[in-house]
């Protein structure tokens, strides 16, 4: 009868399930009044505990991610460092010894963006891990303060379907913006062309990639609205130079001079005009209306390429001037008709006249 009475004014003080404390006070005290203020006072003391154990639960998530990417970096940095040593310079040839080392300056280019994309991810992570973990602590804290989850987890899944519904570009912005990291489709100074728009990367971000065109707008595009995109930058690039001479010039001695033009330029080594392979002659390329074109195929460093066709043109143009190679554009000849004793605007008549 004893037990049943104790129990009973356990159940008064602490609830029909007490607490671990409050039963504790309540035992030790056999005192309704402590039981209960002890009970009171445990429960926020509890939030504060669950509260800082995310925290430093977060802080070693946090830490095992950096760690986890630069661990990553290093071992990539590595690798880099040790493929470049092996490489040398080949002095066989003129404008050859650039071209040797191109292929450790690809490599150190690659590390960069990698770099770039693995940290972009590793933050990404690192938010999604702290939202994942301070979520849970205040669950476990509302809890504690005999908060019913059930009605508060059903309300927000239909919350989160309902801003799914509204909020699903966003949505496929982000995933799109995931998936163009991860595959490195471009990065920041690539130039790109995203269908409507063709320009240089400023920023690229989660949800928006920032490009700007040869005007200077700056253009702020949704990862989700880009259905395809094409790098013009990546890696090297190329510059596709058609020559355009008349029917009636000798093309192998056309061919030699675009070629030695070409050669010429190479070997310079210049710094706005690096070209990394021997330029490539590649031949008749069409049968136009006025003149036949000979295609000129040069490869270069990344965004290089631009600027060496239009240094290839400019010396193209002396080039064949020097050597009388003609470079056509469209002529016409017209007729002129009149009735006999008309005169015409420079004092003459007859019959017709050309011009």
């Amino acid at each position: 009868m004893s037990f049943y009475l104790i129990a009973q004014s356990a159940a008064d003080a602490c609830g029909v399930d007490p607490g671990s404390v409050c039963g504790l006070v309540y035992g030790l005290t056999n005192s309704t009044e402590a039981a209960r203020v002890a009970d009171l006072a445990a429960r926020p003391v509890k939030v504060l505990l669950i509260l800082f154990l995310a925290w430093i639960i977060n802080r070693f998530a946090r830490r095992w991610l950096d760690r986890l990417v630069e661990g990553w970096l290093s071992s990539r940095s590595a690798v880099v460092e040790a493929i470049s040593g092996t490489i040398e310079p080949d002095d066989d040839g003129p404008g050859l010894g650039e071209a040797a080392l191109e292929r450790a300056r690809l490599l150190v280019d690659q590390q960069d963006r990698s770099s770039q994309r693995t940290r972009t991810l590793g933050a990404v992570l690192g938010s999604v891990s702290s939202a994942v973990i301070y979520g849970m602590a205040v669950m476990m804290a509302l809890a504690e303060f005999d908060v019913n989850l059930g009605p508060l987890i059903a309300g927000a899944g239909l919350v989160g379907v309902a801003v799914g519904f509204g909020s699903k570009s966003l949505v496929e912005d982000f995933m799109s913006g995931v998936f163009m990291l991860l595959e490195d489709q471009y990065g920041v100074g690539d130039v790109v062309d995203v269908g409507d728009t063709v320009g240089v990367v400023e920023e690229v971000k989660l949800r928006t990639t920032q490009v700007r065109d040869i005007n200077g707008t700056l253009w702020h595009i949704p990862n989700g609205q880009i259905a395809r995109v094409a790098n013009l930058t990546q890696d090297w690039g190329q510059a596709v130079v058609d020559v355009e001479v008349a029917y009636d010039t000798d093309i192998s001695m056309a061919m030699a001079v675009i070629k030695e033009v070409a050669d010429g330029l190479w070997r310079e080594q210049l710094d706005s005009f690096t070209i990394i392979q021997e330029p490539t002659m590649a031949g008749v390329q069409a049968f136009g209306d006025n003149s036949i074109a000979l295609r000129l195929m040069v490869k270069t460093e990344p965004g290089e390429q631009f600027g060496t066709a239009r240094e290839l043109r400019k010396r193209l143009k002396f080039a064949l001037d020097e050597a009388n190679i003609e470079i056509p554009f469209p002529q016409r000849t017209i007729w002129v008709r009149s009735q006999p004793g008309t005169v015409l605007p420079d004092g003459s008549g007859g019959a017709g006249s050309s011009g």
